[in-house]
Order: structure tokens, then C-alpha cells, then sequence
């Protein structure tokens, strides 16, 4: 009898032990402006051959895009003007980056991955 009890409560500390595990893991939201922009500049690098400097300035201007946007646009009407004009100030805000950034070749390949 004391080793079925003794057995019980080991199953029991296990099942707890496991339950506060699987709580503590960490998700990652793939909707944040950080991830946005860590899988745009992967993309932007394997296409465009970057190296670690350029990837990590590409990497903050793409992150400062994204938070402007969803600060700025984001819930609000497509064809409000003051929509429209947050949105050209953003871009061209992220070409500077982008040329700033790039060689012009890269800067060639960039503007033409943006027309697609």
C-alpha cells in the first residue's frame, strides 16, 4: 500500500512538473514589427547578397517601417489623404534607409523586388 501511494504521488509531481513547463515556454507572435522585419531582411539578404552591417541597418529600418505604419495607418481608412501621406513619407523614409544602405546595384535589384 505505501508503494502504491508513494508511486501516486511520484505520477503526481510529474504530471505538475510538466504541466509548469509546457506554461513557462514562450511563443512567438508573428504579427510583430520585429519578426515582420527579421523575415523581410532574410529575404532581402538571400536575394541581394548582405552583409551583417548592411543587414542589421536594413533590419532597424524596416522594424522603424513597421511600428510607423501600424502607429499611423493601421484601423484607419485606406483612401483617408492623411492616410495616403502617411504612407508616402513612410516609404520614402525607408528608401533613404535603402539607399543609404545599399550599394547601387543592390539598390537597382531592390527597387526592382518592390515593383512586383
Amino acid at each position: 500500500m505505501k508503494n502504491l501511494l508513494k508511486t501516486i504521488a511520484i505520477a503526481a509531481i510529474f504530471v505538475l512538473g510538466i504541466q509548469n513547463t509546457t506554461a513557462q515556454s514562450l511563443t512567438v507572435n508573428q504579427d510583430r514589427p520585429e519578426t515582420i522585419a527579421k523575415q523581410k531582411t532574410a529575404e532581402l539578404s538571400k536575394a541581394l547578397g548582405l552583409d551583417g552591417t548592411q543587414q542589421r541597418y536594413i533590419f532597424r529600418a524596416l522594424t522603424a517601417n513597421e511600428v510607423d505604419t501600424r502607429k499611423n495607418v493601421a484601423g484607419q481608412d485606406a483612401n483617408s489623404p492623411e492616410v495616403i501621406a502617411y504612407k508616402a513619407k513612410f516609404a520614402a523614409s525607408l528608401e533613404r534607409a535603402m539607399k543609404k544602405t545599399l550599394t547601387p546595384e543592390q539598390f537597382t535589384a531592390w527597387k526592382a523586388m518592390q515593383k512586383k
